[in-house]
């Protein structure tokens, strides 16, 4: 499974690395592929490319603001979570995108 993600919270500055780095982590552990664009208070970084989006086998969308360029994923399965869900509960939200993806 070929997972992209977004990282978002209102204030921009720790709630969203910390769930970009426990969503990187437990992909890790699961040896699921993962990329994760962080829109903080430095802006967007580490952006993903069109061919990331691509290549991704689903959108995980981890935030609790309006994702800027969401357009670039009206094509992909998306899940929608808080920031919280990626904070407490990572697994089960890599098992929530397994559940969607076999809903094909």
């Amino acid at each position: 499974m070929r997972v992209i993600a977004i990282t978002a919270c209102p204030t921009g500055i720790a709630h969203t690395y910390m769930a970009a780095d426990k969503l990187t982590e437990t992909a890790k552990k699961l040896g699921i592929s993962i990329k994760i664009e962080t829109q903080g208070a430095m802006g967007i970084e580490n952006r993903l490319t069109k061919q990331d989006i691509q290549r991704a086998d689903i959108v995980i969308l981890a935030a609790d603001i309006n994702i800027e360029h969401s357009h670039r994923f009206d094509n992909k399965k998306c899940l929608k979570i808080n920031i919280q869900d990626a904070l407490q509960q990572p697994k089960r939200i890599f098992s929530q995108c397994q559940q969607l993806l076999a809903r094909q």
